[in-house]
């Protein structure tokens, strides 16, 4: 659930979350292409920005990504200056033959990248990710927590 849905168009993000790298765009929608409704260019804009699920286990960072359509072929994951998850790919448009008559365009093509700032606890060396039925699953092992070492002392007496 959104802060401040309003103001950001709808969008899931919290604008307090420290780790989001969203940025706001005040011209999004602004400018949509000629022959294009605003419901088609927000549908484009919803695939551009895809969404993101990111949940902490006590073991793991776990982000998954609704993909629809999408290969794996067609998608990348990748870790950039040590702490930032990016998740990027593109989805081609449908090639367009002379003959064929187009009723409606409510499929989005184009590119996407999300980044994610990895917290210090976060295992880089040890990212997986795995994609199933559209949904891309990134699973960021966590550095477990040191227990403080506790020696007993006898006392004498």
């Amino acid at each position: 659930m959104s802060l401040i849905p309003s103001f950001f168009g709808g969008r899931r993000t919290n604008v307090f979350d420290p780790f989001s790298l969203d940025l706001y765009d005040p011209f999004e929608g602004f400018l949509t292409p000629s022959g294009m409704t605003n419901a088609t260019s927000k549908d484009v804009a919803a695939f551009t920005n895809a969404k993101v699920d990111w949940r902490e286990t006590p073991e793991a960072h776990v982000f998954k990504a609704d993909l629809p359509g999408l290969k794996k072929e067609e998608v990348k994951v990748e870790v950039e200056d040590g702490n930032i998850l990016q998740i990027s790919g593109e989805r081609s448009s449908e090639n367009e033959e002379k003959s064929d008559k187009w009723h409606r365009v409510e499929r989005s093509s184009g590119k996407f990248m999300r980044r994610f700032k990895l917290p210090e606890n976060a295992k880089i060396d040890e990212v997986k990710a795995c994609m199933e039925n559209g949904v891309l699953s990134v699973m960021v092992p966590k550095v477990p927590e040191r227990k403080p070492e506790v020696k007993s002392i006898d006392i004498s007496g």
